[in-house]
């Protein structure tokens, strides 16, 4: 197997995208490949070290001239550092905007060598960000410059061929969990020890934001409730 080096650009939140980036770059450092993972705090999933896991940090200059600072900017200046110093060979970019766009950024100010751009579209950043009139033409714009496009669900795919019109292959590649990790001990909490085994289960795993639409969650529960003996998990922190 030739051994890649991968620079990683995400958010470093508990947000699914950034838990899915960074548990995949600690699978692939135990594999035998160099991940370098660039943003702007260290992931909250990187609980464990690995030599061949990196983390470079992206700092964000604040000027009075920039109402907001630019941070896809900065995050592009930071790729290029760590590709000329690491010799990448690949960036991974986790959601279209920003990460996709500064990593093609990067990739144009590359000089020596181009390196190929994947990009992950995991959800939000093109059902809402994406789709908001300002950024539609930067998103259709990187979705048909990266060498790669990923999305972690098929219904994701069609949407995105379909608001944004693009012709290119799009990849389908599930978020993913390892069992073993999740096996509870026998003596610890059982979240269905109140059931009866009879009753409908219905389980919500989010960080309960507004987009997460837990309003609709509740609002089907009662429906169902109507129907059959019924219970709802709500799964999270928020």
């Amino acid at each position: 197997m030739n051994h890649l080096r991968i620079g990683i650009s995400c958010y470093p939140t508990f947000g699914g995208s950034g838990v899915v980036a960074t548990s995949l770059g600690m699978e692939l450092a135990q594999r035998g490949h160099q991940v370098h993972i660039i943003s702007y705090a260290p992931p909250a999933r990187l609980t464990s070290y690995h030599p061949n896991l990196h983390f470079h940090k992206v700092e964000v200059t604040e000027y009075p001239l920039f109402e907001y600072p630019p941070y896809s900017l900065s995050l592009a200046s930071r790729m290029v550092e760590v590709a000329c110093a690491e010799h990448l060979d690949l960036f991974h970019a986790h959601y279209a905007i920003p990460h996709a766009i500064s990593a093609y950024l990067a990739q144009e100010m590359q000089e020596d060598y181009r390196i190929p751009v994947v990009t992950t579209l995991h959800g939000t950043d093109i059902t809402l960000v994406g789709n908001a009139p300002s950024f539609m033409p930067i998103t259709r714009f990187i979705l048909r410059k990266s060498d790669a496009v990923t999305a972690v669900s098929q219904f994701l795919k069609e949407e995105t061929l379909k608001v944004f019109q693009v012709e290119r292959e799009i990849h389908v590649i599930p978020n993913f969990v390892r069992p073993e990790l999740f096996n509870c001990p026998r003596d610890g909490i059982n979240l269905l020890s109140s059931t009866t085994g009879r009753e409908a289960i219905l389980t919500h795993v989010s960080n309960f934001r507004p987009v997460k639409r837990i309003k609709d969650v509740v609002d089907i529960f009662a429906i169902v409730r109507r129907k059959r003996p019924a219970k709802l998990l709500m799964v999270g922190d928020g």
